[in-house]
């Protein structure tokens, strides 16, 4: 009888005879090496990839140093790097890698190979987009395999279908890449409805490249930009394309000269106009970066979170600044502040959608039904915010999500409901740099503006924010 094909636990093959056989013969019957150099790292990278995929974990949870995943913080700070470096990639070009696998498969994996599949993509994913030997990702993702009981009978797959990816790359890559959008359908579709096909396509062009840095400086934008090799956008924050030290080793960070800062998370501020002497809070206020801005420009600032952690980093965050805030632990739905305020910043949770391109996770662990839930949410805040309010007072309620049902849709329900706000809507030539994001007298940043000539250094967080006034 000739060689058979591998099969998953419900019969199907999954490539052919003689592929797998032929992979049997590279493969041998060594044994798995559960000592391996670098095992442990591609290990890591595979479960945090199946808590991704699987249970829609986000990956900031998962990779955090010091309350992430075990398997994750028992790795040496190279191997941590390099875990986030094959996780990025994997999930950045998801549709791509499988795409190009599945040309190696006679048939679609199963649901119940789950562990083959992760297994796949970590090494896929080195093959394709990292500056690793394709022989090591290989060999790697062999003893794997054979590492794990549901995938040992595998290997010889793992290995025929990796080698195969390594040989066809350099004329398969770039074909793959047009063909795929990189994002789950119904990420697509919704931002096709939004804003059209083709600036949805620029946007998720633009979630295929690394983010910039970010900074909001105290003074002289120039003289940072130079010093910290990059160029001062419109806005008047300072980008750096790829740092070269990390960010408590770069100049400025001990004396307290900036913090990093998306651009586009730094003009919600603005818009609350001179903020000098006046009461501001700052609400779901951590990790402070919009709190450190409105403390700079002079204002009384009450920095408010429910996190406790988070309010921690927030006052770590503006000891080393050497600004001061009135920080609160609070839930802002029950919350009674003994007086009211001026001016409010209300940043809302949200579904994060502006933010993929340093966070591509995000459209693997989020939903239709989440953003929904999540705009319900933003609604209350707004709401209970009001209240918080003096006559006259204004209001800035901003999110980064690209989504118009946590954006445009939400202003317009908050305006028709009768909570006691009117539209204050931003004017042409308010803020700096911003008139190009201005629609209807609301702010709108997507990852496809601001286009500075380099795509490395072009580009913002997808934000919205819309200004109203307490009447």
């Amino acid at each position: 009888m000739g060689a058979q094909p591998d099969r998953t636990e419900e019969g199907q093959p999954l490539v052919s005879g003689a592929a797998t056989a032929r992979a049997r013969r590279q493969t041998g019957p060594a044994p798995a090496r559960p000592d391996a150099p670098g095992l442990a790292a591609r290990m890591a990278a595979a479960r945090l990839l199946a808590a991704v995929i699987d249970a829609a974990t986000p990956l900031d949870g998962l990779t955090d140093p010091e309350h992430g995943h075990p398997q994750y913080r028992a790795l040496e700070p190279r191997d941590r790097a390099l875990v986030r470096a094959i996780l990025n990639a994997a999930l950045r070009f998801r549709r791509t890698i499988a795409a190009l696998l599945a040309r190696r498969l006679e048939k679609p994996l199963p649901a119940n190979a789950a562990t083959l599949s992760h297994i796949l993509h970590v090494a896929a994913a080195q093959i394709l987009f990292l500056d690793v030997p394709d022989s090591a990702a290989v060999d790697l993702a062999v003893t794997h395999a054979k590492s794990d009981p549901r995938t040992v009978r595998f290997a010889g797959l793992v290995n025929g279908v990796l080698r195969a990816l390594a040989r066809g790359k350099e004329g398969e890559l770039q074909p793959a890449l047009a063909a795929a959008t990189d994002a789950p359908d119904w990420f697509a579709g919704r931002l096709t409805a939004a804003y059209g096909a083709a600036r949805t396509s620029r946007i998720l062009a633009m979630h295929r490249l690394e983010s910039p840095t970010d900074f909001s400086v105290k003074s002289d934008p120039g003289m940072w930009a130079e010093r910290l090799g990059g160029i001062v956008l419109p806005t008047g924050s300072v980008r750096v394309a790829r740092l070269t030290a990390s960010v408590p080793e770069l100049p400025g960070f001990a004396e307290g000269a900036w913090w990093v800062q998306d651009a586009a998370a730094a003009l919600p501020a603005k818009l609350l106009g001179d903020v000098a002497g006046r009461r501001v809070a700052d609400l779901c206020a951590a990790p402070g970066g919009k709190t450190a801005q409105l403390a700079l420009a002079g204002a009384a600032v009450t920095a408010v979170d429910s996190s406790q952690s988070r309010l921690r980093r927030l006052a770590q965050n503006f000891e080393r600044l050497g600004l001061e805030a009135e920080i609160v632990k609070a839930d802002i739905l029950e919350w009674q502040p003994p007086e009211k305020f001026d001016a409010i910043l209300l940043d809302a949770p949200c579904s994060s959608t502006g933010t993929v391109r340093r966070h591509p996770d995000v459209p693997w662990t989020k939903s239709p039904e989440v953003v929904e839930k999540l705009a319900a949410l933003q609604r209350r805040l707004i709401e209970a915010s009001a209240a918080f309010l003096k006559p006259g007072g204004r209001l800035v309620f901003s999110n980064c999500s690209l989504d118009p049902s946590e954006g445009e849709r939400l202003r317009e329900a908050v305006l028709a409901a009768g909570v006691g706000l009117a539209d204050d809507p931003i004017r042409p030539g308010e803020v700096v740099g911003v008139d190009e994001f201005l629609q209807d007298g609301a702010l709108r940043t997507t990852p496809a503006g601001m286009d500075v000539g380099d795509p490395a250094l072009s580009g913002l967080d997808g934000f919205f924010a819309a200004r109203f006034a307490r009447m």
